[in-house]
C-alpha cells in the first residue's frame, strides 16, 4: 500500500499555487484505490451462491409441528437438518413472502445454501420445546421423515441428517432408528452412553470446537466407542477466529460494513478483543448490547442483535453453529452416498 501512494507521489508535477486542490485530488485517487482494492479482496461466503441458488422454502404443519423445506431440482440426495436449544426451523431460511417468520441466522442460512447448491433437498422441523427431547418427540420427528420423504418420492435418494448442540443428541438418538446414509453432529457429543448401539448404526462425522475440553474428551470416548460397533466415524476441529473490522459485515448480509467497523472499535475500546483481534469470551458472556447502549449509538436494529451474537460466539469457537466447514461435511456426506 506504501509502495503504490509513492509511485503516485511521483507520477504527479505538483504545482506549487496549487497545494490545496493538489493534496484533494490526490487524497480522492487513494480513496477510490483502496475501496476498489477493499472490493477486489471482500469476499462475503453468501456470494458464491448468489447464482446457483435461491431461497424458496415451502412452510406447513404436521400435527401441530412446524416444517420448512424445499426440493432443488433433480436432488441427488435429502437432508434433515436439527437446530440446537432455543432455535427454530425458520432461523434457517431467509425471511420472505413465503416465510414473513422466517429469520435468516448467518450460519444457519449459509448451511442451507451449501445444501441447496450441491442439491439436497432440505427438511427442517422446529422442536416442541425450547431443546429437543428424546421419547415422544423421536417418535413424532422420525414420523414426519418417513411422511415427507415419500411424499415427495424421494425415498430412492440418500438420507442424510445434521444436528447441532441438542439437534445433534436428537439426530444420534434417530439415527439408531432412521436408515441415514451419514449424519453430522456438530457441538455434540451425542447420547451413546444412554443407547443400544445398532450394527448399521450409519458413519458418523463429529463437528466440535475443541476450546470445550469437557465436549471434546466425550468425543473421543464416543468415536472410540462407535469403531468399536464397525462405525465409520471422523472428526472436525473448529478453531477460534480473529475478529476484524469488516468481519461482521462480511458474514452477516444486513449488516452494514460502516457499521461492522464502528462495532468492531467499540469492542476494542472496551476490551473485549485482545490486542490479535481475538474475542476474549464468547457473545452470550460479552456485554456488548450494553457497550452499544452506553456509547448512545443508534447501530443495530434489534433483529440483527441475534445474528451478531451467532458471529461472537463463532469467533470465540466454544460452542456455535458454524457454516465455515461446510465443503468438508458435505464431502463426508457424498462420499457415504452409494
Amino acid at each position: 500500500m506504501l509502495n503504490c501512494g509513492t509511485k503516485l507521489l511521483k507520477a504527479w508535477h505538483v504545482p506549487r499555487k496549487y497545494p490545496v486542490v493538489v493534496l484533494l485530488m490526490f487524497l480522492v485517487s487513494v480513496s477510490i484505490a483502496l475501496v476498489l482494492l477493499f472490493q477486489k479482496n471482500d469476499a462475503k461466503p453468501w456470494n458464491r451462491f448468489e447464482s446457483l441458488v435461491q431461497f424458496d422454502p415451502r412452510r406447513e404443519f404436521r400435527n401441530g409441528t412446524d416444517l420448512i423445506w424445499q426440493i432443488p431440482d433433480s436432488p441427488k440426495a435429502v437432508i434433515f437438518l436439527a437446530h440446537g436449544c432455543s432455535l427454530r426451523a425458520v432461523d434457517f431460511w431467509d425471511r420472505s413472502s413465503k416465510c414473513p417468520e422466517c429469520v435468516g441466522l448467518p450460519e444457519d442460512r449459509l448451511l442451507v445454501l451449501h445444501a441447496l447448491a450441491r442439491k439436497f433437498a432440505v427438511l427442517t422441523v422446529s422442536s416442541a420445546g425450547k431443546c429437543w427431547t428424546f421419547e415422544k418427540e423421536r417418535l413424532i420427528v422420525e414420523d414426519i421423515i418417513t411422511w415427507w420423504v415419500k411424499r415427495h418420492n424421494l425415498g430412492k435418494l440418500p438420507l442424510v441428517a445434521l444436528g447441532a448442540s441438542s439437534g445433534g443428541y436428537f439426530v444420534s438418538v434417530i439415527a439408531n432408528n432412521l436408515k441415514f446414509n451419514s449424519i453430522t453432529l456438530m457441538i455434540a457429543e451425542g447420547l451413546f452412553d444412554q443407547m443400544n448401539i445398532k450394527e448399521d448404526y450409519p458413519p458418523a462425522l463429529f463437528v466440535h470446537m475443541p476450546k470445550d475440553t469437557g465436549r471434546k474428551q466425550k468425543i473421543t470416548k464416543f468415536m472410540r466407542v462407535l469403531r468399536n460397533k464397525g462405525v465409520d466415524v471422523a472428526e472436525i476441529e473448529c478453531m477460534e477466529l480473529p475478529l476484524s473490522p469488516t468481519f461482521l459485515s462480511d458474514r452477516i448480509p444486513s449488516l452494514d460494513q460502516i457499521v461492522s467497523v464502528r462495532l468492531f472499535d467499540l469492542f476494542k475500546e472496551k476490551g473485549f478483543v485482545n490486542e490479535n483481534g481475538y474475542m476474549k469470551q464468547d457473545g452470550r458472556a460479552t456485554p456488548w448490547e450494553d457497550a452499544l447502549q452506553d456509547s448512545k449509538i443508534n447501530l443495530l436494529e434489534k433483529d440483527l442483535v441475534h445474528p451478531v451474537d451467532e458471529e461472537l460466539n463463532l469467533a470465540f469457537a466454544y460452542h456455535e453453529m458454524t457454516s465455515l466447514q461446510s465443503d468438508e461435511i458435505f464431502k463426508w456426506f457424498e462420499s457415504h452416498m452409494t
